[in-house]
């Protein structure tokens, strides 16, 4: 019976899935212009929104307390990489045509690495700043994608305070990142950005975030989108590859004195 229940909590939350799909389609891509700014707002966007505000505890009733049970929210972040497979394929051959162009300035891509530091050495002092301590290990290890969820979770498991500290990061990422990666391009290219530098530094680690910010940046530069998806894609390649490298051996030998240093042993 508790078996049979899971099979209509599922359907009704693959039905939902489609539901919002098809919502989200239909309000399409949207302009919005700020002062000077023009951001662009995709049907990715408009999806999380929804379902983000009908996951929130007052309307998770009735039927949505069932869409939103704890198997399908479960069965959503566990398979999503899966999902995800197609779209990676798709920018892998992205970079084909434009090979040649990305491995003349590879180094820069390289150089970019160093960038995931940014998590310890900023994010690191204002997490203790504020009154976190073994959960900052976790929360400013990286961007809290799978890598970062993987060690930490070998390392300290997720029960421990460090993997609270990942896993609350990998949730806010999951809900709010694709959202500010989405705005956040067409800002910087509104500054004056390059939209090659642009496309490059939206290989964060994360596929959605990648996919947002790349998408947002071809709304704008349309006669640019060959070149914005292959450095995307090959940034995000690159990213996925060396980024467990820096994270180990940079990373978290840098993480790790930094909060000896900053954290006295009697108030870990």
């Amino acid at each position: 019976m508790k078996d049979k229940g899971k099979v209509v909590n599922f359907v009704l939350f693959l039905a939902f899935a489609l539901l919002v799909i098809v919502a989200a389609e239909r309000i399409g891509f949207q302009s919005v212009t700020v002062g000077s700014f023009k951001i662009g707002l995709l049907p990715l966007v408009f999806a999380i929104i929804i379902t983000m505000v009908l996951g929130m505890k007052v309307f998770r009733k009735g039927i949505f307390k069932r869409i939103y049970s704890e198997f399908n929210v479960s069965f959503a972040g566990k398979y999503l990489i899966f999902i995800m497979l197609p779209l990676m394929a798709r920018y892998g051959a992205d970079v084909a045509p434009k090979i040649k162009e990305i491995l003349s300035i590879g180094w820069v891509f390289i150089i970019q690495e160093f960038g995931n530091l940014g998590t310890v050495l900023i994010g690191l002092p204002i997490a203790i700043l504020i009154g976190l301590r073994r959960e900052a290990i976790g929360a400013t290890l990286g961007i809290g994608r799978e890598g970062e969820l993987a060690y930490i979770s070998e390392k300290y498991t997720l029960n421990s305070d460090e993997g609270r500290g990942v896993l609350s990061l990998y949730i806010i990422g999951t809900l709010f990142g694709t959202i500010v990666f989405s705005i956040i391009a067409p800002i910087l290219l509104g500054l004056g950005f390059s939209v090659e530098a642009l496309a490059m530094s939206s290989g964060v680690g994360s596929a959605s975030m990648m996919t947002a910010a790349s998408s947002a940046l071809i709304a704008q530069v349309p006669d640019q989108a060959e070149t914005i998806r292959a450095y995307a894609s090959a940034s995000q390649l690159l990213t996925s590859f060396l980024g467990t490298y820096t994270m180990v051996f940079l990373a978290v030998p840098l993480q790790r004195f930094m909060y000896n240093k900053m954290v006295k042993r009697g108030k870990q």
